[in-house]
């Protein structure tokens, strides 16, 4: 994927999957208590999470460590995607770490392949985000562990539909 323009008004996107692993570094015009309330609060985290067309009906957080969430996507289709997961490590505006797993609408962990994800997916993957101030704008830097290879682009995909949502609908 390549690197779009690095102006404020141009949001910055870059996605690489190496070794199970998704980096997306993102810039966003927007002061970073922002950002950070929109990965942290439950109904900031609703306006943004999930690709293009899909809404967050459901997202339950407990933004300490040892703190869990609980989070629905739902399709066009109206399918919903359930996730799950701990906070392992959290830097108010700065660092943000939690174990992610699929699940159901009540927090047991699910096999991606009962969602129809392909390939091999262990039962928890860890997402770590790096937030940094950057002259009024806020750095992001998005790391994605234990995606499948076959999921690895859609992923990105989708997580970058999803970020673009945050800049446009949190304020």
């Amino acid at each position: 994927m390549e690197t779009k323009a690095q102006t404020k008004q141009n949001v910055k996107q870059q996605g690489s999957a190496l070794q199970n692993e998704i980096v997306i570094n993102r810039v966003f015009d927007l002061p970073i208590s922002k950002v950070w309330q929109a990965w942290t609060e439950a109904d900031q985290f609703k306006k943004w999470w999930g690709p293009k067309d899909f809404t967050c009906p459901s997202s339950k957080m407990e933004a300490r460590v040892g703190g869990k969430y609980l989070n629905c996507m739902r399709g066009p289709d109206g399918k919903e995607y359930w996730s799950t997961g701990v906070v392992k490590e959290l830097i108010p505006e700065r660092k943000l770490v939690v174990t992610d797993s699929f699940s159901d609408e009540k927090g047991n962990i699910k096999s991606a392949s009962e969602y129809g994800m392909p390939g091999d997916w262990p039962k928890e993957l860890l997402i770590t985000v790096y937030f940094e101030e950057a002259d009024g704008a806020t750095k992001v830097k998005l790391r994605h562990h234990g995606v499948s290879d076959e999921m690895r682009e859609d992923c990105i995909k989708g997580w970058n539909e999803s970020l673009d949502k945050l800049e446009k609908n949190i304020k």
